[in-house]
Formats: C-alpha cells, sequence, structure tokens
C-alpha cells in the first residue's frame, strides 16, 4: 500500500527532532453545498530540525516513532 504524502504549513517547532504540521483540506458541504476548510495537526519527525515555523512542507506516513509520531518530514522540504 503506498504512503500518504501531505503538504501544510508548520506551526511549531519548538520540540527537539518534532514539528506540529497544520494541514488544510477543502471540500465541498454534503447538504449546504459550500466549500468547507477542515483543518488537522499532525506531528512529524525532523531528524535535522531543519523546518521553522511558516514553512510549506510535506510530509509522509511512516511506522510510529512515539506516542503521537506516525510521519515524517520528506528529504525535499525545505
Amino acid at each position: 500500500m503506498p504512503k500518504r504524502i501531505l503538504t501544510g504549513t508548520v506551526v511549531s517547532d519548538k520540540n527537539d527532532k518534532t514539528i506540529i504540521v497544520r494541514v488544510e483540506r477543502r471540500f465541498a458541504h454534503p447538504e449546504m453545498k459550500k466549500t468547507v476548510r477542515s483543518t488537522k495537526r499532525y506531528h512529524a519527525h525532523d531528524e535535522g530540525n531543519t523546518a521553522k515555523v511558516g514553512d510549506m512542507v510535506r510530509i509522509e506516513e511512516c511506522k510510529p516513532i512515539s506516542k503521537q509520531k506516525r510521519w515524517t518530514i520528506l528529504s525535499d522540504a525545505k
């Protein structure tokens, strides 16, 4: 099964080797037919502490690293 890849914005880099990424998705409401924005926060592993707050990054699904971290930052992310 392929690994999921999401794009989002870094909202926190205070932890060592961990960033928090906010991913936004847009979809049409089933009844109202209006575009709705929904956000979710993911904890991602950042080995080199390269990502800073405000950066757009791509994260990839991986095996569990800790209690909350199931994502890792891709190497091509800025």
